[in-house]
């Protein structure tokens, strides 16, 4: 899997904005405080990790793939990056910080428990996650298929919803679980804005 987003990042553009870029910044600076040690889990090329640096947070990234880090690197170089296992423990402490923030990540997730048990392991105590995911609700669902948000080959492993979301946080613990979509006109919101405390 590793190979799959080493290519991935060394194939895309060098200029390039995330998708719903200002509605996941605004998200994000929402639960931003000046002080908060925050991990960007799943960070790509940075754009994230800065924003959170700006704000007067200490800001980690962490990515599975080099590329996608190297280019992080180039663009901030005051601020620390990880490479991640795929599938392993995460490289810090038990309680090592206050938010952890994956956008557009728990999709691409292969073993969603471990994955939910380690970024409990390293928030703290009313730590917050922040996750944002694609929206796939049944009318999404009904209008493009599922085909459309998940090719067979490609690299969306879950597909959620509202509920499902908000019962994969509960299930692990997380408490004051808050889920809403967003994007979109709305009864087709294109995605989920996750809010949970450990």
């Amino acid at each position: 899997m590793r190979e799959y987003y080493e290519d991935l990042w060394q194939a895309l553009p060098e200029e390039l904005v995330p998708p719903d870029w200002e509605l996941r910044r605004r998200f994000l600076q929402s639960e931003l405080r000046p002080g908060d040690r925050v991990l960007d889990l799943g960070c790509g090329q940075g754009e994230f990790t800065g924003v959170i640096a700006q704000a007067g947070a200490l800001a980690v990234g962490a990515d599975v793939a080099e590329a996608a880090l190297g280019r992080a690197r180039r663009r901030h170089s005051g601020i620390e990056f990880w490479l991640v296992p795929v599938d392993g423990p995460l490289p810090f402490g038990d309680g090592a910080f206050d938010l952890v923030w994956a956008s557009e990540v728990i999709e691409h997730v292969g073993d969603t428990a471990r994955w939910l048990s380690e970024v409990r392991r390293v928030l703290t105590p009313s730590g917050r996650l922040l996750v944002t995911t694609p929206s796939h609700g049944r009318l999404r669902l009904l209008l493009g298929g599922a085909e459309r948000f998940s090719e067979p080959l490609g690299d969306h492993l879950h597909l959620y919803t509202r509920r499902s979301l908000r019962r994969v946080l509960g299930e692990f613990d997380f408490g004051e679980v808050s889920v809403r979509t967003a994007g979109g006109p709305p009864l087709l919101r294109r995605m989920l804005l996750g809010r949970a405390v450990r």
